[in-house]
């Protein structure tokens, strides 16, 4: 495998850095406040970032999987507002990417084009009330009238939902078929019997907006069904498949800036008459977020490599998400006890990478249920 960037890919990641380095003026302030960067959404959206992976025919650059990652992971080094980051990755790998796979002609001239320029925002509903890592086990409901659906029921932990023009929506046509009867529906805003409530405040990543979507006697044209009817299982493990494997690429480039800051620091600190990194328990926690970065890097390229030659990536995925997001926790942590009290201070912003850091472990999958995914692949016994 190699993974040498081409002089074009170079100057892709160079110019989408160049842009991610100019949003980070006022991230204090809007995440304090949980404000969503709608300048900058559209500012990475002219830079070619929220069509990276789709066709230039709707659009968008065309780029394969590994230079995909490659040019976030660039985005992530340069731009500290992981919230707004987070949000163009789900609108990429949780909208567009299934529109993309499973979208008729129409839907994709319909949708495709305003996601890929930034005019529309596009989120993904899954999770409910009483079904998280059980994500089949949907009570929201969808019964087809005539040509249109009519849908019940709420969703949670909705990225992008409060300002979200297009949702994907996962609901059940029948819950006698169990995970059969999951279908998904791109559900428009202004769709009649379709709400957002509220906004909800999180720990970590608060520039990226988050809510509750309800939905009573929703009509949902038929043409707006993404896929067959029961094919949502189908379409939600491949869309998963590439969230995971493409989502944390530019935590790799944050985990990148956190270990040069370290560095920095701890060549410049010195107590007891000498630089803090001479003292062998601080260079040790440099050298493990060194490690943690390469192996995570190295996790993250192979996944995306593979995946542009058309290969499966199930266990790829799985790994890179749970590397990755492990090992960004710990370099961030890391970070913060290196930086001692001014790591704790707002001021040197690493405490909001470290807030950041912690979701990963949860969205797309916990590492939990990527543990249990590794070990099936690795053909053990399921737990009971």
């Amino acid at each position: 495998m190699d993974f040498s960037w081409s002089e074009d890919q170079t100057q892709l990641r160079a110019g989408v850095a160049q842009v991610g380095r100019s949003l980070n003026e006022g991230l204090r302030e809007r995440d304090r406040e949980s404000k969503f960067d709608r300048a900058g959404w559209k500012k990475l959206a002219e830079a070619g970032v929220h069509g990276l992976p789709i066709p230039e025919e709707f659009g968008g650059m065309g780029a394969d999987a590994l230079t995909t990652v490659g040019v976030l992971e660039s985005l992530g080094h340069a731009c500290r507002d992981n919230g707004l980051v987070f949000s163009v990755n789900a609108h990429m790998w949780t909208l567009e990417i299934p529109i993309l796979h499973f979208g008729t002609d129409e839907q994709k001239q319909r949708f495709l084009p305003k996601l890929v320029s930034g005019e529309w925002i596009g989120g993904n509903a899954m999770s409910e009330p009483a079904s998280g890592s059980d994500a089949y086990s949907l009570a929201t409901t969808a019964e087809l009238r005539g040509d249109r659906y009519l849908l019940n029921g709420s969703k949670v932990f909705v990225s992008n939902g409060p300002v979200a023009d297009v949702i994907m929506a996962f609901a059940t046509v029948d819950k006698a078929r169990g995970a059969r009867g999951v279908t998904g529906f791109l559900i428009e805003k202004g769709t009649p019997g379709f709400q957002a409530i509220g906004a909800t405040r999180k720990m970590g990543l608060r520039t990226s907006p988050m809510c509750e979507l309800f939905f009573e006697n929703c009509e949902v044209p038929v043409e707006n069904r993404l896929g067959k009817e029961g094919a949502g299982t189908n379409l939600f493990t491949h869309s998963m498949t590439w969230e995971r494997a493409c989502i944390l690429a530019s935590a790799v480039g944050s985990m990148q800036r956190l270990l040069e800051a370290s560095i920095a620091y701890a060549r410049e600190r010195k107590q007891f008459g000498r630089a803090i990194g001479s003292f062998q328990l601080v260079a040790s926690r440099i050298v493990d977020m060194k490690l943690r970065l390469e192996t995570a890097r190295a996790l993250l390229y192979q996944a995306a490599w593979q995946r542009s030659r058309g290969r499966s990536i199930f266990l790829e995925a799985a790994l890179a998400k749970l590397h990755i997001s492990e090992s960004w926790v710990r370099c961030a942590e890391d970070a913060l006890q290196i930086h001692g009290g001014y790591g704790y201070m707002e001021d040197y912003e690493i405490e909001r990478d470290l807030r950041d850091a912690y979701g990963s472990r949860i969205f797309s999958g916990t590492s939990e249920i990527q543990r249990t995914i590794v070990a099936s692949l690795l053909g053990l016994p399921a737990s009971t």
